[in-house]
């Protein structure tokens, strides 16, 4: 007998599923838009900035799996999801209380690692819960109407410090001090957050493990089962990604190189000693289990990692070095106590929140855009859009049109946030799409290591220490990752 599909949520049912994911953004984009401005303000010297970014992705890189391997395997009264949902939102609420007020630089970078981990205690699930809940097509307008709310809580979160500037409040402080603007912007964050996650929290139910496997989307299709890799890797495997590691660090040693560069030696090296964990532990074991749902990830899983990577390196390129770019060309600052910088950081908040506006219309616009081109050709025209935004900046004089680069950005944004996950939703089976999902992140969070690791050297070395040339080649990279969209498979029942 065959396996009958998953109810079709109303309108109203969806809207209330992802009403939470405006709060997570509202803190997200606090962040995104303030910590380079907070770690300036405390003392970073430029190049030094990408490095205490690494606390976000690293973070994401080590909760996202282990909270959708736990999700995977929680049913409460509440639900499977959501009381992950409400612990990483009280925990992100006080962090965010406390981020402004961090007298020290540590300090604030310790916050920033706390911040990231409690917002991805949340977040993790929630792309897992948009699979859960929808049927195959609807799960395209699901996570459209995800980037929706990430767009509008994104926009009022990045214009705050702007807004309450033009309301009098203090926009400058002394050496070392946090503006008023900021420090007040993040109080606000804190509690639209928890409101927002506990309206979702409280007006949704949740499949059970049995109802879920019921379904006719219970497993993915046959073409886009995982791969046939059996048992752990061998060990061969194991010592060559360590030994990679080892003689990278030794290069870069050697011939005394930018000491972020470290990281990516850090990271080839970790994933031989993870190889290896995992053949000494036993296979009911969570990393085990972890490592081993890596090596049989589905094909489209393994192609859209390509697009991943290239999507979010010019993302986390943009959330770095827009400040002081747009301050040092378009503000003509440079110094960070100055009233220019700060009016150009202001700037970049309203432009930061501008195209999250775009990003929340453009999410409008997504599911009709599917249903006319197909999930590949829309993502890639979106990236190509917010690529030729991302590059636009370096020929505009008037800050005001760069308003203009930031509709590409938005579209882009949107579509990144959206049509991944519809396209990889489908190939996951049910019962792993909380691990699926984490394991996803991967692929989000190595090119922010990468990029944080590496653009530092790269500014210096190669961009003439133009913070603005670090746009243009995030603009570049959302060109390839269109590409890169081409090889994805996708199923015909979407497009």
């Amino acid at each position: 007998m065959s396996r009958p599909d998953k109810p079709t949520l109303s309108f109203w049912q969806i809207w209330n599923m992802c009403f939470g994911f405006m709060g997570i953004q509202f803190g997200f984009a606090l962040q995104n838009a303030n910590a380079s401005r907070i770690f300036e303000t405390l003392g970073a010297p430029m190049d030094a900035v990408p490095g205490l970014w690494i606390a976000a992705p690293l973070t994401g890189l080590l909760v996202q799996p282990v909270i959708g391997y736990w999700s995977d395997r929680t049913w409460t009264r509440w639900g499977r999801r959501r009381p992950y949902f409400m612990i990483g939102a009280v925990l992100t609420t006080l962090a965010l209380l406390v981020m402004p007020n961090s007298p020290t630089l540590w300090i604030a970078a310790g916050t920033l690692w706390v911040l990231d981990a409690s917002i991805n205690v949340s977040m993790e699930p929630f792309r897992a819960f948009v699979g859960d809940q929808l049927a195959p097509r609807q799960r395209p307008t699901g996570y459209a109407m995800q980037s929706f709310f990430i767009g509008i809580g994104a926009i009022v979160a990045s214009f705050l410090p702007f807004l309450l500037a033009h309301f009098g409040v203090a926009n400058t402080a002394g050496a070392g001090q946090v503006p008023d603007t900021v420090r007040y912007a993040f109080y606000v964050g804190a509690v639209v957050l928890l409101a927002a996650i506990c309206w979702t929290v409280f007006s949704t139910r949740e499949y059970s493990p049995a109802e879920l496997a019921g379904f006719a989307d219970a497993e993915p299709p046959a073409h886009q089962a995982g791969t046939a890799l059996r048992g752990p890797a061998p060990w061969y495997q194991a010592a060559l990604w360590l030994g990679v590691g080892v003689v990278l660090a030794g290069l870069i040693a050697w011939y005394q190189g930018d000491k972020m560069l470290y990281v990516l030696a850090g990271l080839c090296a970790a994933y031989g000693v993870l190889l290896g964990l995992a053949r000494v532990l036993p296979g009911t074991h969570m990393l085990a289990q972890i490592v081993g749902d890596l090596r049989t990830m589905p094909t489209t899983m393994r192609r859209l990692a390509w697009v991943q990577f290239f999507s979010w390196f010019a993302l986390f390129a943009m959330w770095i070095f827009t400040t002081r770019a747009v301050a040092g060309v378009h503000f003509g600052a440079t110094e960070t106590e100055s009233a220019a910088y700060n009016e150009g950081a202001n700037w970049v908040g309203v432009l930061f929140g501008a195209y999250n506006g775009f990003a929340a219309l453009a999410a409008l616009l997504i599911p009709p855009m599917v249903r006319a081109l197909g999930l590949r050709w829309s993502h890639l025209l979106n990236l190509w859009l917010g690529g030729a935004g991302l590059i636009s900046m370096m020929f505009i004089d008037d800050p005001r049109w760069l308003l203009l680069s930031m509709v590409g950005v938005g579209v882009a944004w949107a579509s990144i946030l959206s049509l991944p996950y519809a396209l990889l939703s489908d190939s996951v089976p049910a019962a792993k799409m909380g691990v699926y999902m984490g394991i996803f992140n991967f692929f989000i969070v190595i090119p922010q290591l990468v990029a944080a690791s590496a653009l530092g050297f790269a500014l210096r070395a190669w961009l003439g220490g133009q913070p603005m040339h670090v746009l243009v080649l995030g603009g570049c990279s959302l060109l390839v990752a269109g590409l890169c969209v081409l090889r994805v498979p996708s199923r015909p029942e979407v497009v």
